[in-house]
């Protein structure tokens, strides 16, 4: 019996059964796998909550995964804004777990046990005083003592701060008194990761970087001994510096000290000789296995104790695979899976990390190193809605300016029972990621299949300066941030419009953060764009280096250059210097407790557009309790709604199924 024929509809004005409270409930993913014996812990988000995420544990002996604390528990740190691992545990002597965590509200360390019935968490680090935050991220239980990075404020600016690494009790004896918290190292430099001893406890490695390094730029990895009181001896560095990113640290089994570095142009897995031997590539590909490290505890490497290594590796996006150190053999794990999250844990022959597909978001995966079976066992998530809506990726490789290659993902628009006029071509939007050193895989998101339902396609861009693809792709943006990210949105919208993919009239640009900045600083440099949805943006380099947080205010070194210059290329790029040429209708969407990119920055940008005749119409929208990236599912769904409605009114889609946005003009 031959298939009915799909109904013709304008694009933009397709019926969607994926609402936007569906995206915004399934928004996050799961982090921080690790294994308490055989059992995999990870931390999971609960946008309905008010955006806490929750610490979920998977019973050894079977049955679901469970959350361990109830609201309103939140394990996250704020380490350097951006947290860092949050948790650690391990078998306590007398049976069952011990957990730490640190609680977002307060940014103390807790210990709890959660098999002790009746036994709340109870804090092992004293509240913060008067003038001087404190905060803890990256734990490792040791003895009788947390190990972790210490994060002290010293004053009321951004730089006043101090990170060391520290030895916490796990008695709670620094709960009321500072002092029993062991300092381990002094803070020379700036930014570190957490210690990781030896499995004989003898030695401790870490890794450390000063501004105005970011830590994709270079970063030095130190090795200490351990002395038999527990205090550490002078660190030596063993590998990385200046123009070396070291990404990960980690000890094999048999005590020997890996590293994960790009000295080859690549993140490529190395053994390290403490002597200060040559260290050695196990794997020389031109693929990267690892990625930027913008929080401490990421993991891309993790051993096994039969000594093989569990790798994630990839072009753009990362798999997982099994590489056995000697002879450099590397078997992929088999499954639908095409992006793993930089977080392994391993319990015995099992490897568990979080991983995605074009068809499913993150979910907790389990691989049998022994059995190669690779099956999902926690955060599944059920389909809100008949996965015939969801769409599929195409990823391609665009010509960009000069002959370079632009990497980027195509989501077309997709309905399961409508198709367009045939002479219609959509419209589309260019998606421009954070960071903006990063990069998007191509997996289920549901707020862009939230557009692509609807007949609005997406297309997400890897531009220069992303990860994924190698240190010379992602150095394309060092003192180019405001031109090679807005060349090559454009060289990609462009190529859909020329293709006869995209309607040239009906092309917009959306990001977040640096995402915003370059949506913004597109609308100012092209007039390409009919219209921008501008998220918790970067739109003022002057004003971003003075306002934003510790670890990104040198960050503009690399991305414009050194400080000499940036009044210059404030003048040249800034959105906000530029607001005179910005012509196209946009939504600027701004987190009222955003540290990273303050509201100052949008409120900049509105003053200087309002003080022109005429004014572009714009909506300007602002959230309570929200900081950079939004995380309570009301924001994400007053966000994704407003976003629909500026398409609505600028592309002339015939819809009325979606709150009005106003778009002012005074």
């Amino acid at each position: 019996m031959a298939a009915a024929a799909a109904a013709c509809a304008p694009y933009g004005s397709w019926p969607s059964p994926l609402a936007a409270a569906h995206a915004a409930a399934h928004d996050g993913r799961p982090e921080y796998l690790g294994t308490i014996g055989p059992e995999v812990w990870w931390t999971e988000p609960r946008p309905g909550e008010g955006g806490r995420r929750t610490l979920v544990r998977l019973p050894a002996g079977g049955g679901p995964a469970r959350s361990v604390l109830p609201a309103p528990w939140n394990v996250r740190s704020r380490l350097t804004e951006y947290g860092g691992l949050p948790w650690a545990g391990a078998e306590r002597v007398d049976g069952g777990p011990l957990v730490v965590f640190v609680h977002h509200a307060d940014q103390r360390l807790y210990a709890y046990e959660p098999d002790a019935p009746g036994a709340p968490p109870r804090p092992l680090t004293p509240v913060s005083p008067v003038g001087g935050g404190l905060r803890w991220a990256d734990p490792v239980l040791r003895g009788g003592e947390v190990w972790c990075v210490l994060e002290e404020f010293t004053g009321p600016a951004p730089g006043d701060v101090r990170r060391v690494a520290a030895a916490v009790p796990l008695d709670g004896s620094a709960a009321a008194d500072r002092t029993a918290v062991r300092e381990l190292t002094g803070d020379r430099h700036r930014f570190r990761t957490g210690p990781k001893p030896s499995p004989d406890g003898r030695s401790a490695a870490w890794l450390v970087w000063d501004h105005p390094r970011m830590p994709w730029d270079g970063t030095e990895l130190q090795l200490a001994d351990v002395h038999p009181d527990g205090t550490l001896g002078p660190p030596r560095t063993v590998l990385g510096g200046p123009d070396e990113a070291v990404a990960q640290v980690a000890w094999a089994a048999d005590g020997s000290l890996l590293a994960v570095s790009d000295r080859s142009g690549w993140w490529n897995p190395y053994r390290v000789d403490p002597d200060g031997a040559a260290p050695v590539n196990l794997c020389p590909r031109e693929e990267e296995f690892g990625g930027p490290l913008w929080k401490p505890g990421l993991s891309w490497l993790a051993p096994l104790p039969d000594g093989v290594l569990a790798v994630l590796h990839g072009r753009g996006s990362c798999v997982l695979g099994v590489l056995d150190p000697d002879s450099g053999d590397l078997v992929d794990a088999a499954g639908p899976w095409t992006s793993w999250q930089p977080g392994l844990a391993v319990s015995g022959t099992r490897v568990y990390g979080a991983a995605a597909s074009p068809r499913s978001a993150y979910e907790v995966v389990e691989l049998d190193t022994a059995t190669g079976h690779a099956r999902v066992v926690g955060a599944r998530a059920a389909d809100p809605v008949d996965p015939a809506y969801y769409p599929e990726p195409q990823s391609r490789t665009f010509p960009g300016p000069g002959g370079r290659e632009i990497h980027a993902h195509v989501y077309p628009p997709h309905h399961p029972a409508l198709r367009a006029p045939a002479e219609e071509l959509p419209p589309y939007v260019v998606w421009a990621h954070g960071g903006p050193t990063d990069h998007v895989p191509p997996v289920l998101d549901l707020h862009i299949a939230y557009f692509t339902s609807r007949g609005i396609g997406v297309v997400e861009v890897n531009y220069g300066g992303s990860t994924g693809y190698g240190r010379a792709y992602r150095e394309r943006l060092r003192e180019q941030w405001g031109v090679v990210d807005v060349e090559d949105c454009a060289a990609v919208a462009r190529a859909l419009a020329d293709e006869g993919t995209a309607d040239p009239a009906r092309l917009a640009i959306r990001g977040g953060s640096a995402g915003g900045w370059t949506a913004a600083a597109s609308l100012a440099a092209t007039g390409l764009y009919a219209c921008a949805a501008v998220i918790y943006p970067v739109l003022d380099l002057r004003g971003f280096a003075a306002e934003t947080h510790d670890l990104e205010s040198h960050y503009l070194h690399g991305l414009a250059g050194p400080p000499q210059t940036l009044e210059l290329r404030c003048r040249e790029r800034s959105p906000v210097a530029r607001a005179d040429r910005i012509t196209a209708p946009f939504v600027l969407l701004q987190g009222l407790d955003d540290p990273v990119c303050p509201p100052a920055q949008a409120e900049r940008l509105l003053t200087a557009l309002r003080a022109r005749t005429p004014v572009v119409p714009h909506a300007y929208l602002t959230f309570e309790g929200e900081g950079h990236g939004f995380r309570r599912a009301e924001t994400m769904v007053r966000a994704l709604e407003a976003e629909l409605s500026l398409y609505v009114q600028v592309f002339g889609l015939d819809r009325t199924d979606v709150p009005t946005l106003e778009l002012r003009s005074d």
